[in-house]
């Protein structure tokens, strides 16, 4: 049996930016029929004394919003687990 699927990472980026201060935000939602929402959220700020780039600043929140959609993917995941062993509520995370 073969079995594709597909799901879809929808990424928002913002930043801020006042004087030498910036702060750049980013969110991302799992897109997927089979799957609960799922948002992570990364945030970003850059030293004053640091140059100008934007990209780095987009580059960091966005890892870190992966990141915690990741996160959030494994705790559903070891909760489907739990529930389908009968063993929801025993610590499973490894």
């Amino acid at each position: 049996m073969h079995t594709t699927k597909r799901w879809n990472v929808d990424i928002l980026v913002s930043e801020e930016a006042e004087g030498n201060q910036a702060y750049t935000w980013a969110e991302v939602g799992l897109v997927s029929p089979d799957l609960p929402n799922l948002r992570g959220h990364g945030v970003a700020r850059k030293h004053p004394e640091d140059m100008d780039v934007p990209e780095i600043g987009e580059e960091l929140a966005v890892s870190r919003a992966l990141s915690d959609l990741a996160r959030q993917l494994r705790q559903a995941a070891w909760q489907d687990i739990g529930e389908s062993t009968g063993m929801a509520g025993i610590p499973l995370q490894r």
